[in-house]
């Protein structure tokens, strides 16, 4: 396992220790766990030979915002827009 040091905000630390505090695990647990989460969560493709489409936002899994839907209604407030 690797070593490395890591500076945080001072209200992140807090709130760091406070989780850590909570669930009783070790500060570098908790770096450990929201590391291993944040990665899988925005792994990148390696392909090159895909196409490449808008990606989507992701919300934690809940909620999916479709591109595709946001520019038909920008383009629609655009058109209805009065400009002064």
């Amino acid at each position: 396992m690797a070593r490395t040091q890591i500076q945080f905000p001072d209200p992140l630390y807090r709130r760091l220790k406070e989780v850590a505090r909570e669930n009783d695990w070790s500060l570098a647990d908790v770096v450990r766990r929201a590391s291993e989460l944040y990665v899988r969560r925005f792994s990148q493709i390696d392909s090159q030979d895909e196409e490449w489409t808008f990606p989507s936002v992701s919300m934690g899994g809940d909620f999916k915002i479709d591109p595709s839907k946001i520019r038909v209604e920008a383009e629609a407030l655009k058109e209805t827009a009065v400009i002064a």
